[in-house]
């Protein structure tokens, strides 16, 4: 079952909560502001209508309609007080290419939101989403030129185990219990 919205305690200002109709612009500019980097903020389909996209995600994250090397994976949305500031796709389950370079949990928060803690909120939210879903150990990655992100992983526990090296840029891999 997909929760309504996440939040760590009552006096959070950060909620994670799937996306819906009404947050389309604001998503749309999110997306807008990642041109040019090479990441993809939304992971909406080309030509895919905000509608279609919406039924996928949740179609995703029930393991519905998979393509092929792809897991269950639940898409949800940062806010703060109705300004989005970050997402996080949390994938259910490992497989090769998420084991060696994406993991379970893949967030980002928007350039004019960076270095105030929603990085550290969305994960750690997360976490405790992945043990809701019976994971007991989640994998975490990042480029070893992300040192933004590298911080915010240590900081909340990830335990290194490697840096994996494929094509590009080298993937540090770090694990988390997801119980607290």
């Amino acid at each position: 079952m997909l929760p309504h919205a996440l939040s760590s305690h009552a006096l959070s200002p950060l909620t994670l909560r799937p996306l819906t109709a009404g947050d389309e612009a604001q998503a749309l500019r999110a997306q807008a502001e990642f041109a040019g980097t090479g990441f993809d903020f939304l992971l909406q389909g080309e030509g895919e209508s905000w509608d279609q996209y919406l039924s996928r995600l949740d179609a995703e994250s029930k393991g519905m309609n998979l393509p092929p090397g792809r897991v269950p994976a639940t898409f949800l949305a940062a806010f703060v007080d109705e300004e989005l500031v970050g997402r996080v796709s949390i994938r259910h389950e490992l497989n090769e290419f998420l084991l060696n370079q994406a993991g379970h949990i893949g967030y980002a928060v928007r350039p004019a939101y960076r270095c105030q803690g929603f990085a550290t909120e969305i994960l750690q939210q997360s976490l405790r989403y992945m043990h809701s879903l019976g994971v007991e150990r989640a994998l975490v990655t990042c480029d070893e030129t992300n040192v933004g992100s590298r911080k915010v992983i240590e900081a909340c526990g990830g335990v290194y185990e490697n840096t994996f090296h494929g094509e590009g840029v080298g993937k540090l891999r770090y694990w988390f219990p997801t119980a607290w």
